[in-house]
């Protein structure tokens, strides 16, 4: 038995808490310091703020209540404003006096006192300038289709596709011109007279057919050489305006409303299809052109 090993019994005693090697102490601690940073802060913000803004935070902080102020938010923050330095600054829930009223209402309204009607002006030009262009594309997309509807009428029908020559078709600023020319030994009228041939009678009615397509109005023109007629007393002059208004009454024979007809004149050999070759037959023709016109507004159109 003397072998045996004595018996050691060791006690260990908890500290509870941690002693001093415990981190409540820190937390503690933490929480000073922050109520003494605010309370510093608190100091310094008083130190600078102007009574005014010493008036409006002491109105944040108050209980709330019904405000009669129309400026502001009315509420909490009644007793603030923002200026346009961003900053916030001084102010109360006062309402302005009413002479400042009246002073900053003058001030705005003549910081820019035609502002109001050059914005309209200019908003009704630009709605002019849209409608104009509006209507001009319209009108040529009308122009193009008339074209091809001539030119594909003429092509349909047998009796006119060998008159396709004698027929010039254009676009000028004054509208969209249609010419029945004379080709060489085919003349559209019989030599010094206003009377049409068969060939020209067949052209305008067709002609005439394409016109009452659109709603433009036409101005006829008559053409011819510088020769001269060989009648005594009657002169290029007279022999052009005879011949546009021979031209005139086919159009109308065909259904052209007479309303339609906005001039028929003379032109002699004022103005040649050919300057360099006044002799060509080219130069003796008819003109018809569909004007250029900006439809009448209604009297109660606004723009």
């Amino acid at each position: 038995m003397s072998n045996e090993q004595p018996v050691v019994i060791k006690k260990v005693k908890k500290v509870v808490g941690g002693g001093h090697h415990g981190g409540a102490w820190k937390v503690a601690y933490a929480d000073f310091v922050t109520a003494m940073m605010a309370f510093f802060l608190l100091m310094w913000l008083i130190n600078t703020t102007s009574p005014d803004q010493k008036r409006g935070i002491a109105d944040y902080f108050a209980p709330a209540s019904v405000s009669k102020s129309k400026q502001g938010s009315d509420g909490m923050l009644g007793g603030t404003s923002f200026q346009d330095d961003g900053a916030r600054s001084g102010g109360t829930n006062r309402p302005m006096p009413e002479s400042k009223q009246t002073a900053s209402k003058r001030r705005t309204s003549t910081k820019n006192p035609g502002s109001t009607k050059d914005e309209k002006a200019k908003s009704k030009e630009v709605s002019k300038s849209a409608l104009s262009k509006a209507i001009a594309m319209r009108e040529q997309a009308q122009f193009e289709r008339a074209e091809q509807s001539l030119r594909q009428a003429m092509q349909d029908m047998p009796d006119l596709a060998a008159l396709s020559k004698h027929v010039v078709i254009d676009q000028t600023p004054e509208g969209l011109r249609i010419q029945i020319v004379d080709q060489e030994g085919r003349a559209m009228f019989a030599a010094a007279s206003n009377k049409p041939l068969p060939r020209a009678e067949k052209i305008l009615s067709a002609v005439s057919k394409v016109v009452m397509q659109l709603p433009n109005r036409i101005s006829i023109s008559g053409h011819t050489g510088d020769l001269p007629t060989g009648i005594e007393n009657y002169s290029n002059w007279e022999l052009s305006s005879d011949r546009a208004n021979a031209a005139r009454q086919i159009l109308q024979n065909s259904g052209l409303d007479a309303e339609r007809v906005f001039q028929v004149s003379g032109k002699a050999g004022s103005e040649p299809l050919y300057p360099d070759d006044p002799d060509l037959p080219g130069n003796r023709r008819i003109s018809i052109v569909l004007l250029r016109e900006s439809p009448v507004l209604p009297s109660d159109h606004s723009l």
